[in-house]
């Protein structure tokens, strides 16, 4: 198996799972995921009927992701989401700020904790019932130092 295949599991409306292995730049074709399973068959699974994507270090049998939400505000760059499935289930994340990074056929975001098994999640548009921006995390604008802030009222003139 060539290295640029990703592990992923991917998790069904109806509870089940598959675990295999994805093209992480083109993995859906013609609103399909293009899989290849662990017996080594490339398998097509309909959008319709994922409800998440997790692209994982390891297959294991725990769940998938202990934590669905941030503890504390996130510190990495991006949109604080917080999505909505259509089973009332809840997954928080970060997408890139630029949107255009993300497929047309869903969200790629990054899970509130980077250090379990879970280091990305693809959600599909059409499990989702609502798309929360909670926040815009970015990086503070620098003042250059020595220019004055011209918005400042002085209050003292010497």
């Amino acid at each position: 198996m060539p290295s640029t295949h990703k592990k992923v599991i991917v998790r069904k409306h109806d509870r089940d799972s598959v675990n295999g292995y994805v093209a992480p730049a083109d993995f859906v074709v013609d609103g399909k995921l293009e899989l290849l399973n662990t017996s080594g068959n490339v398998v097509a699974i309909d959008l319709r009927d994922i409800k998440a994507v997790f692209f994982v270090r390891d297959f294991s049998d725990s769940d998938v992701m202990v934590r669905k939400t941030f503890t504390t505000r996130p510190r990495t760059e991006g949109l604080w989401v917080r999505l909505k499935f259509k089973d009332s289930d809840m997954i928080e994340g970060i997408l890139p700020n630029d949107l255009t990074q993300n497929p047309a056929e869903g969200f790629l975001m990054n899970p509130p904790d980077l250090r379990s098994n879970t280091q990305r999640v693809f959600v599909p548009r059409s499990a989702l019932a609502s798309v929360t921006v909670l926040a815009v995390i970015g990086a503070a604008r620098r003042r250059k130092r020595g220019a004055p802030d011209t918005r400042q009222v002085t209050l003292f003139e010497p």
